[in-house]
């Protein structure tokens, strides 16, 4: 059966995406709960598998990774069903290349979609060139520079 989830649960939500650092006391003020009740619900969440983790926002300019690039992949399925690989295991092995961020397999035109975060244009150049489009079962990349 499914957990049943709350205004409350979702304010507490709300306000751990924006302000994942505050504490459990300044989370209470901003939602109008007592800090007990607030904390029960976080681990009520986090037990439930509705929080999965915590995690930071880096500026990754300030650590001189200014580029960053969404990657469009198209998976050669039937190198991937020859070589007894899936979809899974692409993405698994994308995920391990330095720069690359994120992997989602998704639905359209293309069957993975990949998020990286590089130094330089260079750098760009050798993860797509010298390792993404090496990878036994990619067929074809199609890279958008991120702007803003």
């Amino acid at each position: 059966m499914e957990d049943k989830y709350d205004e409350k649960d979702y304010a507490i939500l709300d306000e751990l995406k924006a302000h994942g650092e505050w504490t459990v006391r300044k989370i209470a003020k901003k939602t109008g709960l007592a800090p007990t009740t607030v904390h029960a619900r976080i681990r009520k969440l986090r037990q439930a598998g509705v929080i999965k983790r915590f995690t930071i926002d880096i500026d990754h300019k300030k650590l001189g990774m200014g580029i960053g690039a969404i990657i469009l992949v198209s998976a050669d399925l039937r190198q991937l069903k020859q070589r007894q690989k899936t979809q899974y295991d692409l993405a698994n092995e994308i995920k391990k290349l330095h720069g690359i961020q994120r992997v989602d397999i998704v639905t359209g035109i293309s069957d993975l979609v990949a998020r990286a975060r590089v130094r330089d244009m260079e750098e760009l150049d050798r993860l797509l060139l010298q390792k993404l489009q090496l990878l036994e079962g990619v067929s074809k990349t199609q890279t958008m520079i991120i702007m803003h």
